[in-house]
Order: C-alpha cells, then structure tokens, then sequence
C-alpha cells in the first residue's frame, strides 16, 4: 500500500485494490447521522443478553483451555522448550484477553444489554480482572467519544502542534527513536495514561484515573470512581496471594505477560483508529460531532479482527453508533459505506507495518495555511 491510507468499497466477493493516499474530506458531510441510520437495518441496534454472554463465556472457555494447557504441560518440557511455549502462550492467551477487554469496553458503552446496572456489573468484574479502573475509563472514554478529533477537548492520542513537541522530538525522529518511542508507548503507555493522563487532554491540575478527584471527572462521578479503585485493588490483593502461593514467576508467566500483551494491543489499536496521514483534527472553529466521528479508521488486523471482536475493523460505525453491539458492527459498517463514501477511511496496510509508518509521518498536526481551512490541521513529520 505505500504511504496509502484509502481503499474504495469493497465489492462483493471481491478484496479491493488500495489506492493512493488521499486526505479524507472535512467539510461538512452532505449526510446526517440520521440518515447513515436509517440505511442500517433496525436488528442491527437490538442488543441481546443471551448473545452477548454467549461471547463472554466462550473468551473465558478459551483463555481457561491455554491455562489449562500451560500449567499442566509447558513445565513437564525438556529444557529450553519452556521458554518457547510460555511465549507461545503469552502472546495467544494476550490476544483472547484483550477480547474480553472488548467486551468489557462495550459494556462501558452500555452495548452488551438493555439494562444498564447489567453492563456496569459485567464491566466491571471483566476490566477489574485486567486491573481497569472500569467506571474510570467508562467515563473519560464516553468524553473522546463526544469529543473525537477535537484539538481542546479529545481525551486520547490528542496529537500536539509543531509549536508544542518538545526540545527533544528532532533527536527522536529516526528509527532507533522511533523504536524506543514504540517500545515505550506499547509497553508502559497504557498505566502512564491511567496514572499520569501521558497522551491525554491537557488539564490545569494533575489528572489520574484513580483519583476520584481528578478533572477529568464530575461531582456525580466521583463515588464510582472510588468503586474502579476497590475492583482493581481486589484484583490486586489476590495477586498478591497468588504470588505468595505460587511466585513472582509462576504468577508473570501465566498473568503478568499476557496482561502485557493485552496492554500493548489496545494502545496499539486506539493509535491506529486515530493516528492516520489522511485523518483531520479540528479546532474549535470548525470542530463538529459527526466531522470529529468521521475522523477514524478501519484497520485489517487479519484473523484477529474476529479475536478482538471487531473493534478492529468497524470502529467508524462504533464511533458513529457507539451502543451498537458489536457483533452487528459488520453489517452496519457495509450498510453506511455507500453513503459515507470518500468520508470513510480504511487501510488494509499490516497493523506492524502501520504503527511504523505512523511513527514515522505523524509527529504533529498543522494547517495548511489556506484561511479558508486554517482551524483544520493535518499530520506532518518535517522538524
């Protein structure tokens, strides 16, 4: 694919050819969200309790099969095949986990059933599991979804303007910079963000996803917070008697790296979701919803779209229709693509190859210099 990020409809049956990069348009869309929604078919917005369980149980069946595997056979291997099969298992264990992590991400979106205090129980007890402060993130994400492609009031991945990057950027654009930059942000950039708001909206005071007196929250807010902090320092203190019982060791080998896995893959999907040459950031003189909404991208991860549950490949439509539930994402997706035309952004270039290039084109945004457009900016890498 190049530098490029399009990809025209695909046509039935058949795989589309990519085209040359091309920036997405940023005027304002000649459709509406009410009209991308009446050309999804209803069923698409029902969600199902049964259905949504069903996903539930057969990740968590899974994920208790390779546990299973692991701790009954890796250790019975001749030396050095452990250390293999323990990395075999971290990565696939990983990868079915950051599917649960999904799931308990929909529930934040109250897309897993009809019955809110449902979605906040299971949500919690899954992203608890995973040491995510549940209702914490719900909050601050449900703002990067009311706020997306927005310079002043996106949460997430808000990229910085040439003016802003720090003295030390230049000294960081070249491959060995961008590997440490990758290697940081895929490994430490998910608790930074959640301890020190790293990559997030700046805010006037120090801002934590743990504190329930952080900006990022209202008054209303802040008992549920408290409630995040108790379900991840449960999780915590069973870890620490696992550890007891068990070791450090043992407890990294069947917990720790996988987590990490789980922890690298939903920095590197939110990045790529938002992080594209073609993409536009607004500020507030031409930021609007559907605009900042339309300001993602459809990533082809391969087999591990349906691991992941689709976050990977619908997540314009997640963005457009976020209680949707995820398994009618697909179907909604290829019903909104005629409407949304060149508006929709997919690039099927390997998620690896991706977050390179990313790194590499993507360093801060600027505009153009056209009056006509100054308040929409675009990524560039000249320092």
């Amino acid at each position: 694919m190049g530098a490029g990020g399009r990809m025209s409809v695909p046509t039935e049956g058949k795989k589309s050819k990519p085209e040359p990069h091309q920036r997405v348009p940023h005027s304002k869309p000649p459709f509406t969200v009410g009209t991308l929604k009446k050309a999804i078919p209803p069923h698409c917005f029902k969600r199902s309790i049964p259905r949504s369980f069903s996903y539930v149980f057969l990740d968590l069946a899974i994920a208790s099969f390779f546990y299973y595997i692991a701790t009954n056979y890796i250790p019975a291997l001749p030396h050095p095949l452990p250390y293999l099969a323990w990395t075999l298992y971290t990565i696939v264990q990983g990868c079915v986990l950051t599917g649960v992590w999904v799931i308990a991400h929909e529930c934040g979106h109250h897309a897993f059933s009809d019955h809110q205090w449902l979605d906040d129980t299971v949500g919690l007890v899954l992203h608890s599991a995973l040491l995510v402060p549940y209702f914490s993130w719900k909050y601050s994400h449900r703002r990067h979804h009311s706020n997306t492609g927005s310079l002043e009031r996106d949460e997430v991945f808000v990229p910085k303007q040439k003016t802003g990057l720090s003295p030390w950027a230049k000294y960081l654009n070249n491959p060995p910079g961008r590997i440490l930059m990758l290697t940081v942000q895929f490994t430490l950039g998910w608790p930074l963000y959640l301890l020190f708001n790293v990559s997030g909206r700046p805010y006037n005071r120090f801002a934590c996803h743990f504190d329930p007196n952080s900006p990022i929250y209202s008054d209303r807010e802040r008992a549920q917070i408290l409630i995040s902090d108790a379900g991840v320092l449960a999780i915590v203190y069973g870890l620490y008697r696992l550890v007891l019982a068990k070791g450090l060791s043992w407890a990294f080998c069947v917990y720790g790296g996988p987590l990490l896995v789980v922890n690298g893959f939903l920095v590197l999907i939110t990045y790529l979701q938002h992080t594209h040459p073609a993409l536009p950031h607004y500020d507030s003189s031409e930021w609007d919803w559907l605009r900042g909404a339309l300001a993602t991208v459809d990533r082809d991860y391969g087999i591990l779209n349906k691991v992941f549950h689709n976050i990977t490949d619908t997540h314009v439509a997640h963005h457009l229709f976020s209680t949707m539930p995820h398994y009618h994402a697909m179907e909604a997706t290829k019903a909104i693509k005629p409407i949304l035309g060149d508006y929709y952004q997919f690039d099927g270039t390997p998620f690896y190859k991706a977050a390179w290039r990313e790194a590499k084109e993507c360093i801060y945004v600027e505009a153009d210099g056209n009056e006509k457009d100054k308040g929409v900016f675009w990524y560039n890498n000249k320092i």
